[in-house]
């Protein structure tokens, strides 16, 4: 993953652009209606049950709107909601709580979502070694968020995108010429860009998992849409030589199965591609 340094910026990029997108000229419906000095009080209510995320960073949208902006909070990121639970209160303009409201709403309710999800995976590990890793199948324009709501779901992140990691995939070997070529050319052009970067290659059988093992500097090798057989097989082949990585339409039916072939990680996309915003919404209170 990138730097705490570089995923602030991601996020101020995100705040920024949203309510770019959101506001543009101005919120013409407070404007028009709610005089600016009035002063307001807001509750996050929600409507679902779930595990709550996004906490954080609503603290940062209100204040990137208004310094002014006050929030109470009752419950935190990562954990557990109902139905009725108040999560936090927010004070000061009226016009102010109005504007970043949208935005709060919608990142709250996706990534909520996503540490859901997470959770639920995680829970369906328990008691092995696996972990689950997100992966880049995210939404545009609002990784970092997703990738922070997998974080606070108990997962792990994978790589942040195409420039944090190294990632051989089959297309690559297949276009470089091969594994051993892929691997040796990749530690080449590291090495003269001076970067300092984890390698990843993607194995399609046992016979490519012993070639990959017969070159030096891979960090993990991702396993991909072997069966459970396969997978133990190619576990005991690695060994502790370096991590492995089970991926291919894994799913909450299969999830435990793989992890139970040994595997280090599991990633899965389903994380942040196919999961239902959770219910949440912010309600004017006297």
């Amino acid at each position: 993953m990138i730097s705490k340094e570089q995923f602030n910026t991601e996020l101020d990029l995100i705040i920024t652009n949203a309510l770019r997108e959101d506001i543009g000229d101005g919120d013409h419906t407070s404007l028009s209606c709610i005089p600016a000095d009035a002063q307001g009080k807001a509750k996050l209510l929600v409507k679902d049950e779930g595990i709550i995320a996004g906490v954080a960073f609503a603290k940062q949208v209100f204040s990137y709107v208004d310094k002014d902006l006050q929030v109470e909070t009752f419950i935190n990121d990562g954990e557990k909601v109902k139905y009725g639970d108040i999560v936090f209160h927010v004070s000061g303009k009226s016009q102010s709580i109005l504007m970043a409201e949208r935005l709060v709403l919608n990142a709250m309710q996706r990534m909520s979502a996503i540490a859901t999800k997470t959770a639920f995976f995680m829970g369906l590990l328990e008691g092995t070694k696996t972990k689950v890793l997100d992966t880049r199948k995210t939404t545009p324009g609002i990784r970092a968020l997703e990738k922070w709501a997998v974080k606070i779901g108990g997962g792990e992140n994978h790589r942040f995108a195409l420039y944090d990691m190294v990632m051989i995939k089959d297309n690559h070997i297949d276009f470089a010429g091969g594994i051993t070529a892929a691997i040796t050319k990749t530690k080449k052009y590291l090495a003269d860009k001076g970067l300092d970067i984890k390698i990843i290659v993607e194995a399609r059988s046992l016979d490519e998992i012993k070639e990959i093992l017969s070159v030096d500097g891979v960090y993990r090798i991702l396993i991909d849409n072997f069966n459970y057989e396969d997978t133990r097989k190619a576990v005991a082949l690695i060994g502790d030589k370096c991590l492995t990585e089970s991926s291919g339409g894994i799913n909450e039916e299969t999830i435990r199965k793989y992890a139970e072939c040994g595997v280090d990680f599991i990633s899965s996309g389903a994380l942040t591609h196919s999961v239902y915003n959770l219910d949440l919404s912010l309600k004017a209170i006297d």
